[in-house]
């Protein structure tokens, strides 16, 4: 089997166009993005590749085959989420090949990744209300097209939660309207969901669109929410690199990408929102729903690292040192 042989048994897999295929008719019940199959696709290739260096056909590989592959990821110092990530993909593709009577048993069902070392608490991948405020005071204030497109980015994701790729994914059409309320339909993890915007950032929204309209620019419900104003990509949808750069130029501005105990990135204004709302005093259960966490335990982090670090018991110890 070559590194590009995605064969499980009797060549009914020779192709990652194949693969490709089968992931789209199986994962999330035939309905997975594009991007879902292309990360599952890119993620699979490396196993593919180490089993290319073991001489091991795919179609034999054992559940001690898939503990050596996970000790070789561990080796390779990954994050624990990462490896959880690469054997989720391994374990789906054999479900699939069993699913098709490609082979009889899933070597990898009950292989599960490392467990986390870290407490929750020990990370810092979000901002404090004042780190957040001196933010949003750094962000373009002028009503240009690329100041309002960049200023409703970040706001999106520090205000309202939204995840990167559910604003990447995210259309004119995706707008929802009751009454005097606006919220976003995204799509993100599988899921479709509405999110609710605050009335700052609904306005914002409408400034943003008008100033396209005024561009001559005709929208329509698939149009782009975000696009590129680039002389070579102008119009086409904002790539997820492109967001990537735009917010990681907005925390350079405010002096809050880098500090000693973090590197802060997209994902962490996102961990912002609900690290505040746990603050403030929001249920969990509220909290878990806005930001469209599947697992409740997800969420319960929030709370404690809020409560680690602002309820520490000790201070009330009556101990003179």
């Amino acid at each position: 089997m070559t590194a590009v042989d995605y064969s499980l048994e009797n060549n009914k897999l020779a192709t990652a166009r194949r693969f490709s295929q089968l992931l789209s008719e199986e994962i999330a019940n035939g309905r997975a993005s594009e991007d879902t199959v292309k990360s599952y696709t890119q993620q699979f290739k490396l196993f593919v590749h180490w089993c290319s260096s073991k001489r091991l056909e795919i179609a034999q590989a054992t559940e001690e085959h898939i503990k050596e592959y996970r000790r070789y990821l561990v080796n390779k110092k990954l994050k624990v989420t990462t490896i959880a990530l690469k054997l989720t993909v391994v374990r789906r593709v054999f479900e699939v090949a069993v699913e098709r009577g490609l082979m009889a048993l899933n070597p990898a069902a009950k292989v599960k990744p490392p467990k986390e070392r870290i407490d929750p608490a020990e990370r810092n991948n979000y901002l404090e209300l004042e780190e957040a405020s001196k933010l949003v005071d750094t962000l373009p204030k002028d009503n240009s097209l690329v100041g309002l497109r960049d200023r409703l980015l970040v706001l999106l994701m520090l205000v309202c939660g939204c995840r990167q790729i559910g604003l990447y994914r995210l259309n004119v059409g995706d707008i929802i309207r009751r009454q005097n309320k606006v919220g976003l339909r995204v799509r993100e993890k599988g899921s479709i969901r509405v999110i609710p915007l605050r009335t700052d950032v609904a306005e914002l929204l409408e400034r943003y669109l008008r100033v396209r309209k005024a561009t001559g620019e005709r929208l329509t419900k698939d149009t782009p929410m975000f696009v590129s104003v680039s002389r070579n990509s102008k119009g086409k949808r904002l790539t997820r690199r492109s967001m990537q750069l735009i917010v990681n130029k907005c925390l350079e501005d405010a002096a809050l990408k880098y500090s000693e105990s973090r590197t802060l990135t997209t994902h962490g204004l996102r961990h912002t929102v609900g690290y505040l709302l746990t603050q403030v005093g929001k249920p969990l259960r509220v909290i878990q729903d806005f930001l469209g966490h599947a697992d409740p335990r997800t969420t319960a982090i929030y709370a404690h690292i809020v409560n680690l670090w602002t309820d520490n018991p000790t201070k009330d110890l009556a101990i003179v040192i």
